[in-house]
């Protein structure tokens, strides 16, 4: 399976925009490298021209910001690591992106990061030669492009700044309100690290954001600063699209490592800004333990109402707006694969009468939430086991290690797992044991409410399930700002609130967002 590319000539109808897309076509084509979105082919015909280009499933670092937020540092440098190499290739070739920014930045299966959209690609032709063209994008655009002083390699090594800062601190460094106060804030270099940063990962900042190109570091230079020097882990689980990693786990692998020596030449004048700064995702760095011992509470509670909180606010705006009622097929067109969630439940069974509620992620996960407020969750690898105290207190074992005292919570599971198996589901595949699963942290059941016409569910990374009598559900996530559809066929159509608000919504999905609005 390829993904595709198509152009209409409408859009080339001048004869730079022929250039333009030939120079992309002819680039990309040239390249072949682990971290660049692989080039297949292209052809055309009398209307549009089609590329094919590398799948990559997992869609864009974007949608994986809007998820998360904030990373842990480990994560960003997994990441940055996997983008320097990438564009050091391309620097090799002496080409310049002169557009990387987490929408161009694509994740595919493994969560390996690909380079793609060279649309704004050139190639250097000689030594010191300096670009003109006004490009790239508003929140990563380096202060040369915008003072047309000319440009070469460094406006990559500014936009992985932004990039990485975006990762670390949640929001861009440059964003404000407004186009201009934005540009003129890049042209000052006026942004703020907060506190909480470390001192490697803030002095890389400082050196990629540094307005005066000549004094940036190369791609190769920022391979071997103290910051990318740290742990950094071989490969991700997929939970990381939507929850943080295990930190105890990452503690234990970065304890085996040696000290680091911080170099202080490098941060001697880094200057932190004065102003307090955006409040940004909680690390809970000193909230780490051994995997011996539990992880302490991280305020999950709060966190969801906080989603719930937005959710509603999103659905009261959306119906608020009167969407005009569209035919299926009018809908369409509209659909947002890359907002389609990660995880959704895929089977529950209520034995709330005696025990609690279960359920199968779609995945094959297995979580119980018990009566006591307890929950329970057997990983797809079916060795590893997350235990969460109803305080919130995470726990973490493999399959034969969990204590005497959750015995019967255990044999619990095995039961409610083969009824799932047994009677609601067919039973998946083996799923292969990956070094990745140790830091792995699934979403699980935070609340749950049963009515006469449906089952409403929320997991733990804010997605609100609605599965309907009729087998029709719904799957909401108010950090992407959309909602899935799922009919009778078992057919997945994905809609940003924003599009049904603006362009219209089909009956039965309205029917369905009343329903979670009121209820």
């Amino acid at each position: 399976v390829f993904a595709g590319k198509i152009v209409s000539k409408r859009l080339l109808a001048k004869n730079n925009q022929k250039e333009k897309m030939s120079q992309e076509i002819e680039i990309h084509k040239s390249l072949s490298h682990k971290h660049v979105v692989q080039f297949h082919r292209f052809f055309e015909d009398a209307d549009f021209v089609y590329v094919i280009l590398e799948l990559c499933r997992k869609r864009s670092m974007m949608e994986l910001h809007k998820r998360r937020k904030a990373l842990t540092e480990p994560e960003v440098r997994y990441y940055i690591k996997q983008i320097l190499e990438g564009v050091l290739y391309l620097h090799e070739k002496r080409i310049i992106h002169r557009d990387l920014k987490l929408g161009n930045l694509f994740l595919n299966d493994n969560l390996e990061v690909k380079i793609g959209d060279l649309g704004l690609a050139a190639k250097i032709e000689y030594t010191g030669q300096r670009k003109k063209t006004l490009c790239g994008t508003p929140n990563y655009i380096a202060p040369e492009i915008l003072t047309k002083k000319g440009h070469s390699f460094e406006v990559d090594v500014w936009s992985i700044g932004c990039i990485m800062y975006t990762l670390l601190v949640g929001k861009p460094p440059f964003e404000t309100n407004s186009l201009r106060e934005t540009y003129a804030k890049i042209k000052r270099c006026e942004y703020y690290l907060p506190p909480n940063l470390s001192e490697p990962a803030a002095c890389m900042l400082h050196q990629m954001l540094l307005p005066e190109p000549s004094r940036r570091p190369t791609v190769s230079q920022l391979m071997e600063m103290t910051f990318m020097k740290g742990y950094c882990p071989k490969e991700l689980p997929l939970s990381c699209l939507t929850m943080a990693p295990r930190f105890d786990a990452l503690k234990e692998s970065n304890n085996r490592r040696p000290l680091l020596e911080v170099n202080n030449d490098d941060i001697q004048n880094q200057k932190r800004g004065n102003i307090a700064p955006t409040r940004i995702k909680e690390h809970r760095q000193s909230e780490v333990a051994s995997c011996s011992r539990p992880l302490a509470s991280s305020r999950t509670g709060g966190q969801c109402e906080t989603y719930l909180v937005l959710l509603i606010s999103q659905l009261r705006e959306l119906l608020a707006s009167k969407p005009p009622t569209l035919e299926s097929a009018e809908a369409e067109d509209m659909t947002d694969p890359a907002a389609q969630p990660f995880v959704w439940i895929s089977k529950w069974v209520d034995y709330s009468d005696k025990y609690g509620f279960g359920y199968q992620l779609c995945d094959d996960g297995v979580g119980i939430m018990y009566n006591d407020n307890t929950k329970v969750l057997l990983l797809p690898n079916q060795r590893n086991v997350h235990y969460i105290e109803s305080d919130g207190t995470e726990n973490y074992y493999v399959i034969g290690s969990t204590p005497s005292s959750l015995e019967k919570k255990m044999k619990l599971l095995t039961y409610f797992r083969r009824y799932m198996n047994e009677h609601l589901v067919k039973a998946g595949a083996a799923v292969i044991v990956q070094e990745s699963d140790s830091l792995s942290r699934i979403p699980y059941l935070n609340m749950w409410h049963r009515s006469t016409s449906a089952v409403i569910m929320q997991l733990t990374n804010g997605t609100v399930q609605i599965n309907f009598t009729d087998h029709t559900k719904i799957i909401m996530c108010p950090l992407m700002s959309a909602v899935t559809y799922v009919d009778g066929m078992k057919t997945f159509r994905t809609y940003r609130f924003n599009t049904l608000a603006n362009q219209g919504c089909v009956s039965e999905l309205l029917e369905c967002l009343n329903y979670a609005h009121k209820n």
